[in-house]
């Protein structure tokens, strides 16, 4: 993905750039589950539908079975037992193998019609004969991935269906993507799931516990470009505004009007003191690795103690992915020592 350049940049291009933002405030309402799961579960054919949270009922006359998805869409659905025919969104790297998004998706299997932002093959997505797409939606009725100049054209093929990356948690926005997995004839009373349940109840409250123990360790949200450095607001994204529930301390900065991060000069990112950085790790993200020429990177206390650990900043919403971000965050702030 390219970085991300200036605040003047709309949310929605800043994201696909890969800076670290969201949108606050969680969901009051999770929506409705499709009719239909328990007649597609005994292998009955008859109507479908589905209300997302655009706040549309999209209707077929039979379970959709030709999906096409944004990447780490089809990644939690996969997760949960339903596979697509085909991904728009970053699925490959340049060297070949999966991108971060892509999660356990055999991207040799599925038919990728756009791997980065603003592209998406019409004529590929045609040939697939979709009768559903699905994508995420960061803005309301805002399809991430799916090009606005040839939106009209890709809406008339098949029904769609948004399910909010923003204004909610990680459990809602979880259950809002099992939820259509069940509609798609996914059992989530099967074994991997309620396994991987239990693991992401269990890490939520080692989390909880590890910052109750550990009150005065801080936390920075970060993403680097060639030219600035972003500090996110936790309360503007669902993974951060979660981890605040469980009570996670965060650098606040003071944002910009859009009122998601702060940009920082290279020469000015010690403005904010922090015992540990999140990182984004996105494809086209500058990483940790590639920061040690920044020599006010490298002075930065929880860089020179180690504690810098990758943000999943776009996750994968089923309890099979998001388990380990908690997991891998309360571990850092079990070990963290004060350095700010």
């Amino acid at each position: 993905m390219p970085h991300a350049r200036a605040s003047h940049l709309s949310r929605r291009s800043l994201l696909a750039a890969g800076g670290a933002l969201g949108i606050g405030a969680a969901l009051t309402a999770c929506g409705e589950t499709a009719a239909k799961s328990e007649d597609k579960a005994a292998g009955k054919s008859g109507p479908w539908s589905f209300k997302d949270d655009r706040g549309k009922t999209v209707k077929s006359p039979a379970t959709p079975k030709n999906i096409v998805a944004f990447t780490g869409v089809a990644a939690a659905l996969h997760d949960f037992g339903i596979e697509v025919k085909g991904v728009f969104g970053p699925t490959k790297t340049a060297d070949g193998k999966a991108d971060v998004q892509a999660g356990d998706l055999d991207i040799n299997k599925v038919k990728i019609i756009g791997n980065v932002y603003d592209e998406f093959n019409v004529e590929a997505y045609v040939a697939l004969n979709p009768d559903l797409l699905v994508t995420a939606m960061w803005e309301k009725d805002k399809l991430w991935y799916v090009p606005e100049a040839s939106s009209a054209k890709i809406l008339k093929v098949a029904p769609s269906v948004a399910l909010w990356a923003a204004e909610t948690t990680i459990p809602k926005a979880i259950q809002r993507h099992a939820d259509l997995a069940a509609s798609l004839g996914a059992d989530l009373k099967g074994k991997k799931t309620t396994d991987a349940k239990a693991r992401f109840e269990k890490a939520a409250e080692r989390l909880r516990q590890a910052a109750k123990a550990n009150p005065k360790v801080k936390v920075m949200i970060g993403s680097a470009s060639p030219e600035l450095f972003y500090v996110s607001l936790a309360k503007m994204s669902a993974d951060t505004l979660y981890f605040q529930e469980l009570g996670v301390k965060f650098v606040e900065p003071k944002v910009n009007a859009a009122g998601f991060f702060e940009e920082l000069s290279w020469e000015n990112i010690d403005k904010y003191q922090a015992d540990i950085i999140m990182m984004d790790n996105r494809t086209g993200i500058l990483q940790p690795s590639d920061l040690k020429n920044k020599p006010t990177w490298t002075r930065l206390p929880a860089v020179k103690a180690g504690q810098v650990i990758p943000r999943t900043t776009e996750p994968i919403y089923s309890y099979d992915k998001c388990a380990p971000i908690l997991e891998d965050l309360a571990e850092a702030i079990e070990k963290a020592k004060r350095v700010a």
